[in-house]
């Protein structure tokens, strides 16, 4: 079983793991709007799946802040953050936050993204929540890029992240990360 820590301290997750070169699982989530969206798969754009704890969490917060901004420049790409809070939450959070340029999806019904995904936290104080991660998937569907956060309570590498998903959505962008 795959692990990281909270503040220090190891948790384990659970689901099934996922790695560069598989196929992103394709799952449904719930929008801020109480519709279902997909992530994963084959798309027409490049995707960036970041999955969070909580927007509730100052981490958390900030991380769906620098993708709205940063990952919004990028061209044939798409940004959905996922967490277990509920659609009203995350809805009332993009008003407050001036969120625009990514979609939310909560995975409070079904976790599904969290078992797909390999991330579900299955004990300490978070259990029942997803660690944080971010999965870029290429157009036909491939893990191009994962990170799963060694400590929950710290942000991701936003650079290799950005690189990846750049690199999937513009052919001609070369970072140097490798995604394809």
């Amino acid at each position: 079983m795959a692990t990281t820590n909270l503040k220090g301290n190891l948790v384990t997750l659970a689901g099934s793991e996922i790695n560069v070169g598989d196929n992103a699982p394709s799952v449904k989530v719930v929008a801020k709007d109480l519709s279902e969206i997909s992530v994963g798969g084959a798309s027409d754009k490049a995707q960036v799946i970041v999955i969070v704890p909580s927007l509730d969490t100052a981490v958390c917060a900030q991380e769906t802040r620098t993708f709205n901004t940063k990952a919004a420049a990028i061209p044939n790409a798409t940004v959905t953050v996922v967490s277990m809070d509920l659609p009203f939450a995350m809805g009332r959070f993009c008003t407050t936050e001036g969120i625009e340029n990514l979609q939310v999806g909560s995975d409070f019904r079904e976790r599904a993204v969290a078992n797909a995904y390999g991330v579900l936290i299955v004990d300490g104080p978070l259990k029942g929540l997803s660690a944080r991660a971010i999965f870029v998937v290429n157009k036909s569907g491939k893990v191009v890029y994962k990170e799963i956060c060694p400590e929950i309570t710290e942000e991701p590498n936003y650079e290799a992240a950005l690189c990846a998903l750049k690199e999937s959505a513009t052919p001609e962008h070369k970072c140097g990360c490798g995604a394809k």
